[in-house]
């Protein structure tokens, strides 16, 4: 049996943070603002992960009310996540995810990116694609950053 699973992530923008993104922090003057390290590629895919499981959303395990997960690595909120998903007996077949923000560019990071995911997932099958809005809305103004997750999950006996 596979599964199919759709998360999505925002933060917007904050000066006196630091910018973490797939579990790499990348330099930058802004990072993003949140109750964790607010690393919204992670958040997206522990949410498609949830989905595709039946298990709810991230806010359900993680709430930002939780003094507990205040400013936690969001690699440990994965890590988690998919001890959720191994005790529902599903694996990690395969990890898409597109990032959308103005700035700043990640091509240099999406390497070590994917090797985080992959890492924590056990699965070598993870694709990181990042696009700008081309200066279109909040996100073209540089105010956040939005990540869209797409999971499949087989059930393992």
């Amino acid at each position: 049996m596979f599964r199919i699973g759709y998360g999505v992530d925002f933060h917007r923008f904050s000066r006196n943070r630091r910018l973490v993104l797939g579990g790499v922090q990348i330099p930058s003057e802004i990072g993003l603002e949140g109750h964790s390290d607010a690393d919204v590629i992670l958040h997206a895919v522990c949410d498609a992960l949830l989905g595709a499981a039946g298990l709810g959303d991230i806010g359900l395990y993680f709430p930002d009310s939780d003094p507990e997960f205040k400013d936690i690595q969001s690699s440990e909120l994965l890590k988690k996540t998919f001890n959720l998903v191994l005790s529902k007996k599903f694996r990690v077949v395969n990890v898409d995810l597109t990032l959308i923000l103005q700035t700043p560019k990640i091509s240099l990071y999406k390497e070590e990116m994917k090797k985080n995911i992959s890492s924590i997932l056990n699965c070598d099958a993870v694709n990181i694609k990042a696009t700008t809005p081309e200066n279109l809305g909040a996100l073209g103004r540089g105010e956040g950053a939005e990540c869209r997750a797409v999971v499949l999950l087989e059930s393992i006996p």
